[in-house]
């Protein structure tokens, strides 16, 4: 709060008298830096990736076609760990199938890997209804029970114990679905769809709201959307929100200084570097500094505050890269 002089006029006399107004709030991230940081083992675009333990583990996608992965059109099943305390990389068992465009999620140190598409004779385009657990301790994954529909491109959060499955393409069209799993109970139900179908979108959850951002409409990132749509669990419905400023699809979005930050993606005009925060208290975003490294199809993370991006296509469509950048915040309020 803070003091301001309010002037009266009354007939000939004029009078000042001070008024508590609330001060300006300045959202908790405004600036910050990027560095460099280990590149990963295998250049990937369309991965997925989650936090065990302070480790970043970077899933499936695609790799560039060689002679060993032409039998899969190129999809990757590769699981590579990044130790952000040490700058380094390591190798984990290899997903089940090869899957690309996958979602990922961590829930109590468990590892859930949910959705995708998988190579088939021509296509790489088969939607999958595939769950998987890693279990680190084993370094082994295990098959739970799978989602309702079968879809990739898709994105999902947890909210209060369980993991959101959002949107994606079924192989015929954009979804607006959402299905929520209980790894509890190995049990799926249905929650309201989106108001607007979308796949390539992202999705993150913040102070007890879960929040689908941007995206594109039947894998047509020339049709890229701004829309931000959040879902609370106490009504059970979608309202939109502030739209992303700068539309954008093949994104990456993670949580930081209770921020949601959206990096990445393509367009008809390119790769975007962009990294726009949005701020729930005020409903608002905030641009900040960009990638140094514009890149789409990639993950990130957040480990010990800083918010890194992993591998990702530095062009649109079929490229790959082993970038690794984290952004470092510069100015966070109390």
């Amino acid at each position: 709060m803070r003091n301001v002089l309010i002037m009266t006029l009354v007939g000939s006399w004029v009078f000042l008298f001070p008024l508590m107004v609330a001060a300006d709030e300045t959202p908790p991230v405004t600036v910050g830096s990027w560095r460099k940081a280990a590149p990963a083992p295998s250049a990937r675009t369309e991965v997925a990736a989650a936090v065990v333990a302070g480790k970043i583990y970077v899933i499936g996608g695609f790799s560039p076609l060689r002679f060993g992965n032409v039998r899969r059109l190129s999809v990757s099943d590769a699981v590579e760990v990044y130790d952000p305390a040490r700058d380094l990389w390591r190798k984990a068992a290899s997903l089940p199938k090869p899957l690309h465009h996958t979602a990922a999620v961590t829930i109590d140190q468990r590892l859930f890997v949910m959705g995708g598409f998988k190579p088939g004779m021509t296509s790489v385009w088969n939607p999958v209804t595939t769950v998987y657990e890693y279990l680190p301790d084993k370094d082994h994954w295990i098959e739970r029970r799978p989602m309702p529909t079968a879809r990739g491109a898709l994105a999902a959060a947890v909210l209060h114990g369980k993991i959101v499955a959002i949107g994606g393409f079924d192989g015929d069209r954009s979804l607006s679905t959402v299905e929520i799993y209980d790894p509890a109970s190995d049990r799926w139900e249905k929650a309201a769809s989106l108001t607007v179908p979308r796949d390539h979108l992202a999705a993150a959850s913040l102070d007890g709201r879960l929040y689908a951002i941007g995206g594109r409409i039947n894998l047509d990132y020339h049709r890229n959307l701004a829309v931000t749509e959040r879902y609370d669990p106490v009504t059970g419905r979608w309202n939109e929100v502030e739209p992303l400023p700068t539309p954008r699809s093949g994104i990456a979005a993670a949580t930081l200084s209770r921020m949601i930050f959206v990096v990445g993606g393509e367009g008809g005009k390119g790769t975007f570097g962009e990294n726009e925060a949005y701020w729930p208290k005020a409903d608002r975003w905030v641009t900040l500094p960009p990638m140094p490294t514009p890149r789409h199809g990639l993950a990130a993370a957040v480990v010990a505050g800083r918010l890194y991006t992993l591998c990702g296509g530095p062009r649109p469509g079929g490229s790959y890269s082993r970038v690794n950048e984290s952004f470092v915040p510069g100015s966070v309020s109390p």
